[in-house]
């Protein structure tokens, strides 16, 4: 059995058992008796402890992580600098609701991340525990501000699963069988998939390289506002900067300019969903400062306090303007999950976003060269360390290969790296941050076994 000093010095997977092991089989059985069956589980690991980007299965087995909790341990497994700030927070007090009163750590926090988030307007923030509640409140002070009741977001998207947040999801039918109408009044339309134009166009011929931006978005102002959506009753366009559960789709910079443009001209709000995308994971504090993107509100979760649950809604100050009682939250802005918020963030500024950008440019270096080799790899991807390589059964024809991922997620498992799929064959990598270039060389060395397996 694997000790505590011998997994926090491990860089590299070590297997002892077959996997699953006797005492993961154990548990996945006592989890289908009483977990939910909701939750999707692509293959058994079964996880005891963590360390950077390293875990430990109850049986002994460590594994190599590059998923971080779907993009979470921003940090890294048990930062001990986040660990620390969490016990002496601990120590002092760990709730007390930050609605009915006040404690310095709240707008500490606050502070930072209306420095750090786009736009060099003043900034409110309001606190919350998920994703899909950052979604919530966003969404919600769109339609309190402009007293408008219609939204405009994309195929592709994922804001999260509560009935709100899901007449926003448009990423999987599964995700919203059987939940009947969807509670908020949203029009979708396709997103910037260059790989995949759903109109048929290329970056030349759709505007993307031009000033008037591309097809995809003048849609909206050419199409929507004339037809479905009046202007005058849209409330906000609601976008992830980088779609996550979509595919990784990194759109071109023009398009997100250019719904910026039409926004402003209409008096229409802009959410930018930066759950997964934010956090130094792309290189960048916000995924938002690689295409010059100022939004007017902006969701943040995920990697904001290195696994503890703690989001943020950051919208410009004259937006977030509503009365006392408008919305709030119990344990929004938990004062254990806003301590380690706090040293998250230092750790990012300090070394952890420039090491995601200069490990993301190695692995995207490395994939594509992947792909001189295996010809199911249809597209590489991505900004810092949020990498999609999508696989196709024909490059021409750009078939999807769903088969093949769910094949290669479980032959990456069986070699000791942790991978998550994403859209209908998208390979998502979210390493920790904390990752050094020997693991990255790992990662591409089963990676590329499990390809060729994944296609025997």
């Amino acid at each position: 059995m694997i000790n505590a000093v011998e997994l926090k010095t491990a860089k590299l997977p070590k297997l002892v058992t077959e996997l699953p092991g006797p005492k993961a089989k154990e548990i996945v059985d006592q989890d289908a008796k009483y977990i939910s069956p909701s939750y999707t589980r692509p293959y058994p690991l079964v996880i005891k402890r963590a360390k950077g980007a390293m875990i430990e299965d109850v049986d002994g087995n460590i594994f190599l992580d590059f998923n971080a909790g779907v993009a979470v341990c921003s940090t890294g497994h048990s930062h001990p600098q986040i660990v620390e700030a969490i016990k002496k927070q601990v120590e002092d007090f760990i709730h007390i609701c930050a609605a009915d009163y006040y404690y310095p750590q709240l707008p500490a926090l606050a502070e930072k991340l209306s420095r750090l988030a786009p736009g060099d307007h003043e900034k409110r923030v309001h606190f919350g525990n998920s994703g899909a509640e950052a979604v919530e409140g966003a969404v919600k002070l769109a339609m309190y501000t402009t007293r408008r009741p219609k939204l405009i977001a994309f195929f592709g998207a994922f804001h999260g699963r509560t009935m709100g947040a899901l007449s926003l999801t448009a990423s999987k039918a599964r995700q919203r069988f059987g939940f009947g109408a969807q509670a908020l009044d949203v029009t979708h339309i396709p997103y910037a998939n260059c790989y995949r134009c759903p109109y048929n166009l290329t970056p030349e011929t759709c505007g993307a390289m031009e000033s008037k931006g591309p097809h995809c978005a003048r849609v909206i102002e050419d199409i929507l506002f004339k037809t479905t959506v009046p202007a005058d009753e849209c409330a906000a366009i609601v976008l992830e900067v980088i779609q996550g559960e979509g595919g990784y789709i990194v759109p071109p910079a023009s398009f997100l300019q250019t719904i910026r443009e039409i926004a402003d001209r209409n008096g229409v709000l802009v959410i930018a969903d930066e759950v997964q995308s934010g956090m130094g994971r792309t290189g960048k504090m916000f995924a938002s400062g690689h295409f010059d993107f100022t939004p007017d509100i902006l969701t943040s979760a995920k990697g904001i306090a290195s696994g503890l649950p703690l989001s943020a809604t950051i919208a410009r100050a004259d937006v977030m303007n509503w009365h006392p009682g408008a919305h709030a939250s119990t344990f929004g802005g938990n004062p254990v999950a806003i301590a380690a918020s706090l040293a998250t963030i230092e750790l990012l500024e300090d070394h952890l976003i420039e090491n995601a950008a200069k490990m993301g440019n190695y692995l995207l270096e490395g994939f594509r060269a992947l792909m001189n080799k295996h010809a199911i790899i249809g597209d590489v991807r991505g900004k810092g360390l949020m990498i999609g390589i999508e696989l196709v059964k024909d490059r021409v024809t750009k078939e999807p290969h769903p088969e093949a991922l769910a094949r290669f997620e479980t032959e990456c498992f069986k070699r000791g790296l942790v991978t998550l799929g994403c859209g209908v064959s998208t390979i998502r990598l979210s390493p920790p941050l904390v990752i050094d270039q020997s693991q990255c060389d790992f990662a591409l060395k089963t990676i590329d076994e499990a390809l060729s397996a994944a296609v025997r």
